[in-house]
């Protein structure tokens, strides 16, 4: 009466060997969403580091946009320009509808973080323009 059957030894053994395989294979499946996971968020780290490098150059940003306001076209305007620590801020209380048209293509197709956009129309043919362009 006090010796283990055989019978059921081999059947727990099936069992724990049931039960590991079904790990095993749960374990697997987490692995390959980890590598999945892993290899989004290296293209997405990629991704923003090239952001980073295009938008995050201080000195570039100010070379282009004193190079935007240096055009002969945009002389004109008046446009102020103050160089604060979290960006530059371009503003001008009367600016004709073609130099303001001209400035926006400059910005919008530039490669700039572009904070704070206020275009108000004053009369036909003018406007005042407030942008802040942060960095």
């Amino acid at each position: 009466m006090n010796r283990i059957n055989p019978l059921h030894i081999g059947i727990l053994l099936v069992v724990v060997l049931l039960f590991l395989v079904f790990n095993l294979s749960r374990a697997k499946s987490e692995l390959a969403e980890a590598k999945e996971l892993h290899k989004e968020t290296l293209a997405l780290a990629s991704h923003l580091s090239e952001l980073k490098e295009v938008y995050d150059d201080k000195e570039k940003i100010k070379k282009s946009l004193s190079r935007i306001l240096e055009q002969s076209s945009l002389k004109s305007a008046k446009i102020v320009q103050e160089v604060k620590s979290s960006g530059i801020t371009l503003s001008s209380e009367e600016i004709d509808a073609d130099i303001l048209n001209t400035l926006m293509s400059k910005l919008l197709n530039g490669s700039y973080n572009i904070g704070a956009l206020d275009i108000k129309k004053i009369s036909q043919t003018n406007a005042t323009l407030y942008v802040e362009v942060l960095w």
